[in-house]
Order: C-alpha cells, then structure tokens, then sequence
C-alpha cells in the first residue's frame, strides 16, 4: 500500500490492530471466530499431536498466530512532509512491527539499467550507440537535478524532493513526447515526400512541354519560311502588276490623246 492508495487515516489505524495483535477489533463476529477456530482444528491437532483436545480460546490463538505468519504487508510511505512523522506517533505498530527498508538516492549505474530496462523494449529511430548514450544521459540529468535541489535548499532553504518516482514518470514523459514527435516528423515527411513528387511530376511535364514547343517552333519556322517565300513572290507579281498598270496608263494616256484628236479632226 503507498500514500495515494490511503485515502483516510482510518486504513491505518485497521493497519495498525492487524500488525499488532493479528486481527481488526469487531471485523469478524463471534460466530464466525468459532468457525475459524473449528476449521483449524485438525491442523492444530496435526502439529501438536493426538490425544489433546485444545478449547476454543487456544485454537483462536493459533489462528491468529498462523494469520501472522502468513500474512505480510508492504507499505511505501513517502518520509517527504510531516504525515510520516505524525503516523509514527499515532500507529506505532507501523514501524515496530515491520522491517523498515530506505529507499536512499540511485546511484548513476543503477539510473542507466532503470532507463535501459524501460527503452530497451520501446521502438526508436535510433541505433545501439545512440540508444546507451540516451540512457547514460538520462541518468546523468537525474543526478544533475538532484545536485540543483541541494543547491536550491542551501539558498533558499527550501526542500525540494527528486525521487525514483520522478525519474521513472521523466522516462514515461520522454516516451509520450517522443512518440507525438516522430508521428509529427512522419506527417511532415508524408507532405514532404507528396510535394517533392508533385513538383517530380511538374518538372516531368514541362520537359515534355519543352520538347513539344520545339517540334511546334520548327513547324513555326518552317511556315514562316514558307511565307517568307510567298511573301518575296507576291513583291515580285505586286512589280510586275505595276509595271503593267504604268503601261497601261501610257497606252490609256495615248489613247486619250488620239481621242482628243480625232474629235478635233471630226469637228
């Protein structure tokens, strides 16, 4: 059981009978305490020998001794604050009945396994040697907010906490951030990779245009060649059209002479 799961102080002081004595006052009514007691009878009797007839008050006993040995609890109480202070004044049996284990700082070997252990099975676009030295790194910026908490308190004299706990949720924060990343850079690379091909595609289709224009600008050419040639000819014929209307503007000339002659002589 750890902090959060205690969500009123009345868990412990429950806790606290069932280490102390081996039973919760009131939890099981008395009917129930014979029945108990009846059905470890034969074991009982196995362990103490035939020919002995024990009472109920003593096979209740060995029930809750044998509750006691079978029986184990495992609490994680964080020593952060003054409830651990406080816990240990009013349940006593919390501390004097159980092997107390304290959880001191990780060293830095103990950071890089925790991070390999957890990474190993994650799925990186990464390769072996990046992998070790993103776990060393990890652990290394572990023992580096520690050392900055020290110097926190001794300037501003005020704790704060870096705990396994942390390191564990920096590791599962450093999982989210990097899957949402990767799939952002997969997005971009998708619309990336589109574009490049659409612009592949465009290039395609302009090399082909190039290619048709110059087939057009040599059919281009070879029509204005061919009215070019026209051209010079219709020069030629518009010469030779004038050079008849000047000739025949003289024989006209003459013929409007004779004209105004012979109307003389007719007069």
């Amino acid at each position: 059981m750890t902090d959060s799961e205690i969500k009123s102080e009345s868990f412990l002081e429950a806790i606290n009978s069932m280490l102390a004595t081996g039973e919760i006052p009131g939890l099981i009514p008395k009917d129930e305490k014979d029945i108990f007691c009846l059905e470890s009878k034969n074991v009982y009797m196995k362990e103490m020998g035939k020919g002995y007839e024990p009472n109920l008050l003593e096979l209740w006993i060995y029930f809750i001794n044998r509750v006691k040995d079978c029986l184990h609890m495992i609490l994680a109480f964080s020593p952060v604050g003054t409830k651990f202070r406080d816990r240990s004044q009013k349940f006593p049996s919390l501390f004097s009945q159980c092997s107390i284990d304290w959880f001191l700082p990780w060293p830095e070997d103990a950071l890089v396994a925790v991070s390999h252990k957890f990474l190993n099975d994650f799925k990186m676009d990464a390769s072996k040697s990046v992998r070790e030295e993103l776990e060393k790194h990890m652990g290394k910026c572990h023992d580096l907010v520690t050392e900055v908490c020290e110097i926190y308190f001794q300037r501003m004299r005020r704790h704060v906490y870096v705990t396994p706990k942390s390191y564990l949720s920096f590791i599962d924060l450093y999982k989210d951030v990097y899957t949402k990343k990767y799939s952002g850079i997969d997005i971009e690379e998708t619309n990336i990779v589109n574009g490049l091909s659409k612009l592949k595609e465009a290039a395609q289709g302009v090399e082909e245009l190039k290619v048709d224009l110059k087939k057009e600008e040599i059919k281009l050419k070879e029509a204005s060649d061919v009215t070019d040639k026209l051209l010079k000819e219709l020069e030629v014929e518009n010469r030779k059209a004038k050079e008849k209307a000047d000739e025949c503007g003289i024989v006209a000339e003459n013929c409007k002479n004779q004209k105004t002659e012979i109307m003389a002589e007719k007069d």
